[in-house]
């Protein structure tokens, strides 16, 4: 990617006072205006935008941002505003947009940006990570050169090192690598991720990130007067919710080249040089993809199972409604109760962690409802009381 630039205007300071509410005499303090023309460059439009909005968000309110460094998972909050920057920015205009050079495109955009916002979107993100914990992520990518498995994966850890340093719990693919089946055809991949899903589960993570990268031969070349092994590769990733197995959003790169010096065709090291071209690339839009859906499911709430064996229909619709009454702020709805074989589960969409839940169904009248025999990240396995 060609580098990136932002142009700031000159920036201007409003304190825009805000009508009091009919009911209220007293007015609520002004906010803060903060008015910016920045350029936002990416391979896609639509990416070119949200890059652009970024850049707002980080002109007009970086010092306000900056302030929270020391605090923990600081890179994790800043990520996620910035990766909902569209919803935080609605009063902007798109001044320019088109082709940038080495193949991307640009958007220059004038947008007001309230710096009270951000700070309020701040704390509330904060405190819904401190309800619901760190985001775990399970990372698998199957890599082959010339048709042959690797031992390890580029992009694998490419895809790990991007999800660490912004504060993200990472199980390594090296885990996944010994349970799964070492021979597994591409046809057997798309089934495949329900074994992923149930391992993910275990290790209680939210989102689990698998695919493949290929790099195949394509002859010897000349390069600056040197022989070069060169090869052409594709690769492909999905993310999904670990609890439910819904796609998160699905990256793919094709024709990508690479090579290394050498007199033959086939060169692993030739192989390994074109997987590392496309490892950066595409581990950045896998980043950009799982933070943009983080932003949305923190704003929205995560979903947990509740799953009760020896439970009648009639009684779970009576669990629904105490179900809702716990929390109302923090408990956004309750799907089911769903039955088979006398186990019925309720989807809870909830900005607490199941532990946070699980401290609520053994107070007051649950001990004597249900009883608590199993407690993931996500879900809480119970079953009835005297049943």
């Amino acid at each position: 990617m060609s580098r990136m630039f932002t142009t700031v205007s000159a920036v201007t300071f409003a304190w825009v006072a805000v009508a009091a509410a009919q009911e209220s005499t007293t007015p609520p303090p002004p906010q803060e205006i903060v008015e910016v023309e920045v350029t936002g460059e990416a391979f896609y439009e639509d990416a070119a935008l949200n890059d652009a909005l970024r850049r707002a968000m980080e002109a007009a309110a970086g010092a306000e941002i900056e302030k929270h460094r020391a605090e923990g998972n600081f890179e994790l909050i800043r990520d996620t505003l910035f990766a909902g920057a569209a919803g935080i920015i609605t009063d902007y205009e798109i001044l320019d947009k088109g082709d940038a050079a080495g193949g991307t495109k640009f958007c220059r955009v004038r947008a007001r940006v309230s710096r009270n916002v951000i700070a309020s979107t701040w704390m509330e993100v904060q405190n819904v990570l401190k309800q619901i914990g760190r985001p775990g992520v399970a990372v698998y990518i199957l890599e082959r050169i010339d048709g042959v498995i690797q031992d390890s994966s580029i992009l694998e850890s490419q895809i790990e090192n991007r999800l660490l340093a912004r504060g993200f719990k990472v199980y390594a693919g090296e885990h996944l690598r010994v349970l799964r089946e070492r021979a597994i055809e591409d046809a057997k991949f798309e089934a495949d991720t329900t074994r992923m899903q149930a391992l993910s589960l275990e290790w209680g993570t939210q989102i689990f990130i698998t695919g493949t990268a290929q790099a195949n031969a394509a002859g010897v070349k000349e390069l600056a007067g040197q022989p070069t092994a060169m090869y052409n590769g594709d690769g492909m990733i999905k993310m999904y919710y670990t609890d439910t197995a819904e796609m998160m959003a699905s990256e793919s790169l094709a024709n990508w080249r690479g090579g290394a010096a050498g007199l033959h065709t086939h060169s692993p090291q030739g192989g390994k040089k074109a997987l590392e071209n496309a490892s950066a690339e595409l581990a950045e839009r896998c980043y950009q993809s799982v933070m943009r859906q983080w932003s949305r499911r923190l704003s929205t709430g995560g979903e947990l199972s509740l799953e009760i064996q020896g439970m009648a229909v009639g009684e779970a619709l009576k669990i629904k409604n105490k179900l809702k009454d716990i929390d109302r702020e923090r408990i956004m709805s309750v799907d089911g109760p769903s039955s088979t074989k006398g186990l019925v589960t309720f989807r809870i969409k909830a900005k607490m962690s199941a532990e946070d839940l699980a401290g609520h169904l053994v107070e007051g009248e649950w001990p004597s409802l249900i009883e608590i025999v199993d407690l993931k990240p996500m879900r809480i396995q119970a079953k009835k009381v005297g049943g």
